[in-house]
């Protein structure tokens, strides 16, 4: 786990985080969540990225969810969210925000540019979320593209494989070059890429 300020940032597994911000409780794309999430239902809020099955996982959204909770996700995740029994599904296209609570959810675009996992036409997204003064921004599935210039984030929280997105050498770069955050959150395998970021502080994370 991670503290800054009022937020405490937990690695979930594969692409997902979940984030405590107060007595509300955020969650980024949840896959093969530990038995420690097992039947938590404690979601206030569950965004989604896109629709591949390693960040829509409806059992592990049913881990987590409750009848309070809201899921903001890229227009193509509403299909199969319809069987959760959820206070709302809001599906959202890149460049729009939503309040929820007291959170302003904004969306980012997020696609690859030299590959075929992500195209830009599916519309697919990265979040920013205000915690009060603070921003965090996941990047979803995205190689490094314009539209991160704009997002002026506190934290970033940016997936690195070199397979399906960015490599530790891209991310990085992304991160000194565009996104310019205070810091920059990884998983526990992307050691290169702490290395490689120059403009501000890294912090690697290990799956609980």
């Amino acid at each position: 786990m991670f503290e800054y300020n009022k937020l405490s940032i937990t690695w979930s597994g594969h692409a997902g985080f979940k984030i405590i911000y107060g007595n509300m409780i955020v969650y980024i794309d949840p896959y093969k969540l530990s038995k420690t999430y097992e039947k938590i239902s404690d979601a206030d809020i569950v965004l989604i990225t896109h629709n591949h099955f390693d960040h829509l996982s409806i059992e592990d959204l049913k881990n987590i969810i409750n009848e309070r909770t809201v899921i903001v996700s890229a227009q193509e995740c509403l299909s199969q969210l319809k069987s959760l029994k959820v206070k709302e599904s809001i599906g959202i296209d890149p460049r729009n925000s939503v309040k929820v609570d007291d959170l302003r959810i904004e969306t980012v675009p997020a696609y690859n540019i030299d590959k075929d996992f992500h195209p830009k036409n599916d519309k697919k997204i990265g979040f920013i979320v205000e915690f009060g003064n603070d921003r965090l921004y996941h990047t979803g599935d995205s190689d490094i593209i314009p539209e991160m210039k704009d997002t002026n984030p506190t934290i970033v929280l940016i997936p690195v494989s070199g397979t399906y997105v960015m490599t530790a050498e891209e991310a990085s770069k992304a991160v000194n070059e565009l996104i310019n955050p205070k810091i920059a959150i990884n998983k526990e395998d992307a050691i290169r890429f702490s290395e490689l970021v120059t403009v501000c502080k890294t912090k690697i994370l290990e799956s609980e």
